[in-house]
């Protein structure tokens, strides 16, 4: 029987929420150590786990994984979701940075003040509107996946920023019909359609717990 998967992060999205949409995808079941205190975090950099004394952390195939590219990265190539060559891998790897730097900012509008998430909030849309979303639209013009013929990393990461964007602007793929049918698409797989039913292990949007809690445990 294969050593289940475990994590350890906070009980929200952050950095996290892509490695858990990766597994589901995947159909790897994975268990979650939620960290609550300062005192989990301090044993984890006590006994050695965290490389740069940061979370997240992933326990799989006997390594203890950090940093989150090279979480993401691991999944995908173990779970053929990074493309057939080097030619398609580096493909991947440009469209899932833009989706990171889309959803980055998202992560971000919890801890910052008021006056500055709404800031936040119009340059992400504005973004997401004029910079990101028509590349993605361009390339969904004439195919099915962002690149090459199956599923990969970048598509799920994709569908992924387009629901945290429209939580905040649900009107923003109203302009973009090859996005509509990429998200029907694609929440039309199975594991997908299951990770977004309610009781799966996504993540609600973040709250004032959640911001609290990651500054307790993190000693902002």
């Amino acid at each position: 029987m294969a050593e289940k998967v475990t994590l350890y992060y906070f009980d929200g999205r952050g950095q996290m929420e892509s490695i858990r949409w990766l597994l589901a995808v995947a159909g790897v079941e994975f268990d979650e150590v939620i960290l609550k205190t300062r005192e989990q975090f301090l044993n984890l950099l006590k006994d050695g786990s965290l490389m740069f004394q940061q979370v997240p952390l992933v326990e799989m195939d006997g390594l203890k994984l950090v940093q989150t590219k090279a979480i993401l990265n691991y999944i995908s190539a173990k779970y053929n979701l990074y493309g057939k060559d080097l030619k398609e891998r580096v493909k991947i790897d440009m469209f899932a940075e833009g989706t990171r730097d889309l959803m980055d900012m998202m992560k971000m509008m919890p801890f910052l003040t008021p006056d500055n998430q709404k800031a936040k909030l119009d340059e992400m849309h504005s973004k997401a509107l004029e910079r990101y979303f028509p590349v993605y639209e361009k390339a969904l013009s004439n195919s099915q996946y962002l690149v090459g013929e199956q599923l990969s990393c970048a598509d799920i990461h994709l569908l992924e920023a387009t629901f945290m964007v429209e939580e905040k602007c649900p009107s923003v793929l109203s302009t973009f019909p090859n996005l509509q049918a990429f998200q029907a698409r694609m929440t039309s797989v199975p594991a997908i359609s299951k990770f977004l039913q309610p009781g799966s292990k996504r993540k609600a949007q973040p709250d004032e717990v959640y911001v609290r809690t990651v500054k307790e445990v993190l000693g902002f």
